[in-house]
């Protein structure tokens, strides 16, 4: 099993920090930047099932332009959970308040280091299926 050290947490500690900072400030261009596409996603559908899909920079570009900036404050803790010291699952907790409204959510993103450092390249979180086309086996 593989044990990271101190400075491979904090480095996707870090990286969660310069991430977030785009995102409060709706910098899209900039958190695609920090991605590996295709992107893989997995959610559910509401009242239904699971549903995948990939998206390609522009999708993701197009989708976050709409979901980040605007004022939104997130609180948040991150659990690492290295698979190796170039792949680490990461679980958010997180709270986010909008216009007054608090949020409570929990979602999963896989990072992949890159030459360049970390990249996430799976992002996954219950509820984002609306419309979507539910997964299928085979």
């Amino acid at each position: 099993m593989y044990q990271p050290t101190d400075e491979a947490v904090e480095s996707v500690r870090q990286w969660f920090v310069d991430y977030d900072a785009l995102a409060e400030r709706g910098a899209v261009e900039e958190m695609a930047d920090l991605a590996v596409f295709p992107l893989n996603l997995a959610t559910d559908v509401p009242g239904g099932h699971a549903a995948v899909a990939q998206w390609t920079r522009e999708e993701f570009v197009r989708t976050m332009s709409e979901v980040v900036g605007g004022g939104a404050a997130m609180e948040s803790t991150r659990t690492p959970r290295f698979l190796s010291e170039n792949l680490v699952v990461v679980v958010t907790e997180a709270a986010v308040t909008v216009e007054g409204e608090r949020q409570e959510l929990t979602y999963a993103d896989v990072l992949v280091r890159t030459p360049n450092g970390w990249a996430f390249q799976t992002m996954i979180q219950g509820g984002w299926g609306h419309g979507w086309d539910p997964a299928r086996r085979g």
